[in-house]
């Protein structure tokens, strides 16, 4: 039996009114506290919440030689009124554990998820900012914790929730992307479907290339290069004429929490949303044409970043500037229910 009560220790000051908000960069400033829960001798002990403070770890921790760790990114919101909000929580808790299942890692349980979450918000519920641009992003992970170095799944592991105020994730400029035809982000039979750290540890040496030829990002393809999958940390969308592409998700393609909450969203405005394989000749071909309207990624940190420019080989492809793209209606009809502007019709948020 889970003791799921919550052991507190809150710091004696809060370092919010000390930190400039407006001049923070992402990733860079943590919240007072952090919510905690050692799994150990199988089953998981008491929660924990305490000041944020580094960890102590042995250097033979298994994390550090075999890599599993897997993580979750979400966010809260502050309206007009002072009230707090998350969106789709249940949906960040049933895929860490996807990916707790495919690492050989035990599943966090949904009240430990849930009630650390919700009960850590509430105590530094201050540093989630109001107004459309500025959130609070919530990093939820898990990763082994025992002690040594033969090649065996752990048998301690720790799940974290730490939260950092954060603004926009692209702010302003152009964002351009190259389509690899070299490199892969994930297999088949794979865990590009997980968000495993170490997926992300493998993506940045083909993007730092990219980014050597004027690129921001990367368009992953499958391990034939004929199809595309994602777009850095993103889940990617075209627009060729009036219909709306995006690959299916499988062993290799992260079921985004945005993607599925977009497409849901396009699909209520009327728009033809097709969710199937996209080649990397259907893409150039049509832009080619000049049919290939929008490119767009979609992520938890990012929301949605509008595309301005396709690289392939040889050639780049600057996209058109539209008067109504879909990327900005879809972005704000998003914003609008996360931010509590909106009737949020399906359900996707709760107030914290």
């Amino acid at each position: 039996m889970i003791n799921t009560a919550i052991n507190i220790s809150k710091v004696s000051e809060s370092k919010f009114t000390s930190i400039d908000l407006d001049n923070v960069t992402f990733g860079t400033i943590y919240t007072d506290h952090m919510f905690f829960c050692d799994f150990k001798d199988g089953e998981w002990q008491q929660p924990q919440i305490t000041p944020y403070q580094p960890l102590q770890l042995d250097p033979s921790a298994r994390v550090f030689h075999y890599g599993q760790a897997a993580f979750e990114g979400m966010k809260a919101y502050k309206d007009e009124h002072g009230d707090a909000w998350i969106f789709r929580p249940e949906e960040n808790w049933k895929r860490i554990n996807f990916s707790a299942r495919r690492l050989a890692m035990p599943e966090v349980p949904e009240e430990v998820f849930m009630n650390g979450l919700k009960t850590l918000l509430e105590m530094d519920k201050q540093w989630i900012v109001p107004g459309k641009g500025n959130s609070l992003y919530i990093r939820p992970f898990l990763f082994a914790t025992e002690a040594g170095v033969s090649a065996a799944p752990a048998a301690e592991y720790k799940f974290m929730i730490i939260c950092t105020p954060v603004q926009a994730y692209y702010k302003g400029g152009e964002v351009k992307v190259k389509i690899s035809d070299y490199f892969s982000r994930a297999a088949n039979g794979g865990v590009g479907a997980t968000k495993a750290a170490g997926n992300y540890a493998a993506s940045f040496y083909p993007t730092n290339k990219v980014k050597e030829e004027g690129y921001q990002q990367i368009i992953w393809t499958n391990s034939t290069h004929e199809y595309l999958e994602e777009a850095g940390t993103m889940n990617v969308f075209f627009r060729i004429g009036d219909k709306l592409l995006t690959a299916p998700t499988d062993d290799r393609i992260l079921d985004g929490v945005t993607r599925k909450s977009l497409i849901q969203l396009a699909k209520d405005e009327g728009i033809e949303v097709e969710v199937r394989k996209v080649s990397v000749k259907e893409v150039t071909e049509a832009a080619r044409k000049g049919e290939l309207k929008e490119v767009f990624g979609a992520g938890t940190a990012a929301v949605v970043v509008p595309i301005t420019g396709v690289g392939y080989q040889d050639e780049h492809f600057d996209l058109p500037k539209l008067d109504n793209p879909y990327s900005t209606m879809l972005k704000e009809k998003l914003l609008n229910i996360q931010y509590n502007i909106t009737e949020d019709k399906y359900n996707w948020t709760q107030k914290i």
